[in-house]
């Protein structure tokens, strides 16, 4: 079972079994709704999920929905019908435990942010450099 939340607790779930995928997405439309260069997502099923809590929902386009805490602002779920009928996209970075759903694959890399080829070579700091 893998679980989470959103920042200020409003809101947990629970997923059951194993994930179709546990993947980095580069599209334009997640780095815009979430505001970062990329988000991991893990796809289930949507009956292995279980929501405490009320998520906001937004289009966000047209057979795209995405849920988030309307209180901390998390991002937290993804549905898209016509593309995975009966299946929820949960936002990995909101797992109790990071270690639980590794990122498999990258996707939509083809959108990715033009830097990102190279980012894994950019020094490495463990806390903020000294200034």
């Amino acid at each position: 079972m893998f679980s989470g939340r959103c920042q200020c607790g409003a809101i947990h779930y629970e997923a059951q079994g194993e994930p179709a995928y546990s993947a980095l997405c580069h599209c334009s439309d997640c780095r815009k709704s979430a505001g970062a260069p990329m988000v991991g997502w893990a796809l289930f099923p949507e009956e292995q999920v279980t929501v405490t809590g009320r998520p906001v929902a937004y289009r966000s386009s047209d057979n795209v929905t995405r849920e988030f805490c309307g209180t901390c602002g998390t991002g937290l779920f993804y549905r898209n019908a016509a593309v995975f009928p009966g299946m929820i996209d949960i936002q990995t970075g909101t797992l109790d435990d990071q270690s639980n759903l590794p990122p498999a694959i990258h996707v939509q890399f083809a959108e990715a942010a033009p830097w990102m080829e190279g980012a894994h070579q950019l020094p490495k700091f463990q806390r903020y450099p000294e200034a």
